[in-house]
């Protein structure tokens, strides 16, 4: 695969990733109240409507706003642009790579994209047990963590070169 059709599929993912991250926001700040609830599977999956100040489970939530903004923001440039520079000096036949780093990209492009427009990120994918429940999490919180497995993946097994 050459560096043409490595960043084709890069910016490929990333945009579909995009569009539907802000898309099922815009749809659950569309139709449901704050902290509504949708039971999908009783007992296992709900779409609620959670905005969360903070970061990853809610860290630094209680934090300034100004601080919260400033900090939240300056991560996710960081990360963005430490992830387009790696996706860049990946080697083209990497395929899976390039797609975990779009899927790295988009995610954190979407909930910084929240930041700067409502302060807070949009949740509303909720997975419980019983009483149990992972924190809330989104499009962007999906494709952020799968990125980053495959991203782990090569970096333990694969051994990505220099």
């Amino acid at each position: 695969m050459q560096d043409s059709k490595k960043h084709l599929i890069f910016a490929g993912i990333s945009g579909f990733i995009l569009i539907l991250d802000q898309w099922t926001k815009w749809l659950i700040l569309r139709e449901l109240t704050i902290h509504a609830t949708l039971p999908v599977i009783p007992g296992f999956f709900n779409i609620v409507h959670v905005q969360n100040p903070g970061g990853a489970f809610g860290i630094f939530a209680g934090e300034s706003t100004m601080i919260r903004a400033a900090l939240f923001v300056f991560i996710a440039l960081i990360a963005v642009g430490l992830v387009f520079y790696l996706h860049y000096r990946t080697p083209p036949e990497y395929r899976l790579l390039t797609a975990g780093f779009a899927l790295i990209f988009s995610g954190a492009l979407g909930n910084l994209i929240d930041r700067i427009r409502y302060g807070k990120v949009i949740d509303f994918i909720d997975v419980h047990v019983g009483t149990w429940h992972w924190p809330a999490f989104n499009v962007a919180d999906s494709a952020i963590s799968v990125g980053m497995v495959v991203f782990a993946w090569y970096l333990l097994v694969k051994k990505v070169p220099a």
